[in-house]
């Protein structure tokens, strides 16, 4: 599944560039997401982000398309890794920003783990 956002002036770092916890955000929203459309019953929270690793710079009005795929799937848990891909203005080729596997976990409301919901989406 495809997710999208415009990197504004407000996401930028201060040397003008997107500022890597903003991408953060997103990759954690992204994941966050992609699991409650698949586990819609489930409450989740993020458990783990496995590896941190900036290797492109991005400039602000980039697109960022974050392609979002379920890695593992466990018996409380569920993680998916995410990769972020940006694309510059006028241009029509993209490039790979940054990827990542962002595991989430399933709480109860007392915030105890639990089993995934039998009523996982295709």
């Amino acid at each position: 599944m495809n997710f999208y956002t415009i990197v504004r002036p407000e996401h930028l770092n201060h040397y003008n560039y997107l500022f890597g916890g903003v991408l953060l955000r997103w990759v954690d929203e992204f994941a966050y997401l992609a699991a409650v459309r698949e586990f819609p019953a489930a409450r989740f929270v993020t458990r783990a982000m496995h590896e941190i690793s900036f290797t492109q710079s991005v400039k602000n009005g980039a697109m960022l398309r974050f392609q979002v795929e379920r890695e593992k799937l466990g018996t409380t848990s569920v993680s998916y890794r995410v990769e972020v891909f940006a694309r510059d203005l006028q241009e029509y080729d993209e490039y790979h920003v940054f990827e990542n596997v962002v595991t989430l976990v399933s709480l109860t409301k007392e915030g105890k783990k639990t089993p995934l919901p039998k009523n996982e989406k295709p």
